[in-house]
């Protein structure tokens, strides 16, 4: 693929999991995944740059990634090619254009497109009907419930924490009009309502005894 400068790429792109890892060493033929570039404690940004690898922006793309990487592992506890596992496999897809995103300094965002490495407003609104189509498939619980009732489920209220974790760390980093934050957000209560969805008969935190 071509990279953001016009060369020819190969190895893993920007945005895809390894945001700021940049093009992978090229030797006899075989794509090497270490580059040795990040070694002095800096990494490589989306259109160039780089920060240190504990500043604002790795920290904020790379919690997006733990997340994708939560929603793998409830994936693996799902029927493959079933409604979840797509919609898990679509939402997969969203995080990597939210650390695309994420990955790339304020000078360069006007190179960011829609859909593809920037978060758009309508990727948001897909969420939100999610939400609704989903929260009419059970009754939602009026109190606190306890996870694990499930395995896939309980995977599901993990990648929630995971992402409203990426969410607080992303307000750091995005530029104005950005909506990764919504994004986020919006992410955040549609794995909870998938957690509940797909838990059936969720335990209520008020019905244990003997807590304390």
């Amino acid at each position: 693929m071509n990279g953001p400068d016009g060369s020819r790429r190969r190895g893993p792109a920007p945005g895809s999991g390894r945001p700021g890892g940049g093009c992978a060493g090229l030797v006899s033929g075989v794509v090497k995944v270490y580059t040795k570039t990040g070694d002095d404690g800096t990494t490589g940004l989306f259109y160039g740059g780089r920060v240190p690898k504990d500043s604002a922006q790795p920290w904020a793309y790379g919690t997006v990634d733990e997340a994708q990487a939560v929603l793998g592992v409830a994936r693996s506890f799902v029927e493959p090619g079933s409604e979840l596992d797509q919609l898990l496999i679509r939402l997969c897809h969203d995080l990597y254009v939210a650390m695309a995103e994420l990955a790339t300094l304020p000078e360069n965002r006007a190179k960011l497109q829609a859909g593809t490495t920037l978060v758009s407003a309508e990727m948001v609104a897909a969420l939100e009907r999610l939400i609704d189509d989903y929260s009419e498939r059970f009754e939602a619980p009026t109190e606190f419930v306890i996870p694990g009732g499930e395995r896939a489920a309980a995977q599901l209220d993990l990648a929630r924490t995971v992402v409203r974790r990426a969410e607080r760390l992303a307000v750091r980093v995005l530029a104005d009009g950005s909506q990764v934050v919504a994004y986020l957000n919006r992410l955040s209560d549609l794995l909870w309502t998938l957690a509940r969805w797909r838990e059936g008969d969720p335990l209520a935190s008020r019905s244990v005894d003997g807590l304390g």
